[in-house]
C-alpha cells in the first residue's frame, strides 16, 4: 500500500476508544473493601498509599504487598458479581459506540478475559475484552495497530498507564477518568503530570469531551 492509499484507508476508518474496566466503566474498590471487611476483618483506607492501605483490625498491621496481591486474586475469582457500573458509563458506550470502535483493556490475568467480558455484557457492554498486566502502552500501540484507526481516545483511572500510553503510543488521546467518588480525590492526576490530555471524573462531562475529540481530524 503507498502513502496515497494508506492516507485514504486511514480517512474512512472509524475512531478507536480503547477503555479500562475497572473504576472507568464498573466500580470494584468500594466492593473490594466492603469484601475486606466483611470476610478478612480488613480495613481499606483510600486515602493511603496503597502499599500500606490494608491493615488488620485485630491488631492494625500493615497486610503486606505479597498478601495484597493474592486478596485481589481472590475478589476477582469469586466477587466480580459484587461489580456495577460506574454512573453514566454504560449509557456513554453506548454512544461511542454509534460512532466508534470500542474496546476494553484491563490489567487482568488473561485467565480471566472470559469472565470480563462476560461480566461486561451482562451490564449491556458488548465490547471486545483485551488482557494486560504491568504497563499498557505497548498494549495500547499494539491494539492501535490491529485496529489502524484514524484517531484513538484511551481512558484509563491510573496515571502511570497514561504515561506509559504517551511514551509508547504518543498518538493517543490520554483520558484520566477515575468514576469512583471516594476514590478520585486520592489518585494522582495523569493532566498534572503531563501524561494525560485531560482529567474528567464524570462521565456527563467526559462524553463530551471524548466525542469532541473523536471527530477531530486527525
Amino acid at each position: 500500500m503507498n502513502a496515497t492509499s494508506r492516507q485514504a484507508a486511514s480517512t474512512q476508518a472509524r475512531p478507536l476508544v480503547i477503555t479500562d474496566c475497572d473504576e472507568v466503566l464498573l466500580r470494584m474498590v468500594a466492593h473490594f473493601r466492603e469484601w475486606l471487611g466483611e470476610a478478612h476483618d480488613i480495613d481499606f483506607a483510600f486515602q493511603s498509599d496503597f502499599a500500606r492501605a490494608l491493615t488488620r483490625r485485630e491488631d492494625g498491621t500493615v497486610v503486606e504487598q505479597k498478601e495484597i496481591w493474592r486478596l485481589l486474586n481472590a475478589f476477582f475469582d469469586s466477587e466480580m458479581d459484587r461489580q456495577d457500573p460506574v454512573e453514566g458509563a454504560i449509557e456513554a458506550y453506548g454512544q461511542l459506540a454509534e460512532k466508534a470502535d470500542v474496546v476494553v483493556l484491563t490489567n487482568l490475568l488473561d485467565h480471566r478475559q472470559e469472565d470480563r467480558a462476560r461480566q461486561l455484557a451482562r451490564h449491556g457492554i458488548d465490547a471486545k475484552v483485551y488482557t494486560n498486566q504491568g504497563p499498557k502502552g505497548g498494549a495500547i500501540a499494539r491494539i492501535v495497530e490491529e485496529y489502524g484507526p484514524r484517531r484513538t481516545v484511551f481512558i484509563d483511572d491510573l496515571s502511570q498507564h497514561h504515561n506509559s500510553a504517551r511514551e509508547l503510543a504518543p498518538d493517543t488521546l490520554r483520558l484520566h477518568l477515575c468514576g469512583e467518588p471516594d476514590l478520585a480525590p486520592h489518585i494522582a492526576c495523569g493532566a498534572k503530570a503531563g501524561d494525560a490530555h485531560a482529567r474528567i471524573d464524570r462521565w456527563d462531562e467526559a462524553l463530551p469531551w471524548i466525542l469532541e475529540n473523536l471527530e477531530k481530524p486527525a
